[in-house]
C-alpha cells in the first residue's frame, strides 16, 4: 500500500458511503484511478467490508463491560467450545484470545447493571469450562481510532 491507498482507506473508514468522485478529490486522483484502487483494496482483502456504526446508547445498550475470562483448560477443544458458546450471545460484541493471566477478553454491552447481572448469571457463567471471570465497567470512551490512520 502506498500513501494514496492509505488516504483512501482512511477516508472510507470515516465515511464508507462517500461517492467515488468525492473520494477521488479528497485523495488527489481522478475518479477512474480512484475507483480502480478501491476495487484493488477490496479484492486484496485490505477492505473487508462496509458497515454502519451504531450508537449503543441510541439502541438502548449504553453500558460497556470488559469481561476477563480464565478457562479451566486452554486446549484447542476448550477454546473452540468457549468461542462457539459466546457466539450465541448477542451481548458479546468482541471476543479476544489473550496472553497473560486471563485467557479471553470479552466486550459486552448491556442496558444497565441489572441487565449485565442477568447476562452474567444466566448466560456466561453457564458456559462450561470457565474457572473465573473479572468484569470492568467503562465510564466513557476517551479515544476511538480507525485501524489505519491517513498519515
Amino acid at each position: 500500500m502506498d500513501k494514496i491507498d492509505r488516504k483512501i482507506v482512511a477516508a472510507l473508514q470515516e465515511n464508507g458511503r462517500i461517492k467515488i468522485a468525492e473520494l477521488a478529490e479528497t485523495v488527489g486522483l481522478s475518479a477512474t484511478p480512484c475507483a480502480r484502487r478501491v476495487a484493488n483494496l477490496e479484492g486484496s482483502g485490505v477492505i473487508s467490508g462496509y458497515a454502519a456504526r451504531v450508537d449503543q446508547a441510541a439502541v438502548g445498550l449504553p453500558v460497556t463491560i470488559f469481561v476477563e475470562v480464565e478457562l479451566e483448560h486452554q486446549s484447542t477443544a476448550a477454546l473452540q467450545a468457549f468461542e462457539a458458546a459466546v457466539r450465541r450471545f448477542d451481548q458479546v460484541m468482541e471476543c479476544y484470545l489473550m496472553t497473560g493471566s486471563r485467557d479471553i477478553l470479552l466486550r459486552v454491552v448491556a442496558q444497565d447493571l441489572a441487565d449485565f447481572d442477568q447476562f452474567l448469571e444466566h448466560r456466561l457463567m453457564r458456559v462450561s469450562g470457565i474457572r473465573n471471570t473479572r468484569s470492568s465497567f467503562t465510564l466513557r470512551t476517551m479515544i476511538r481510532r480507525n485501524v489505519l490512520p491517513s498519515g
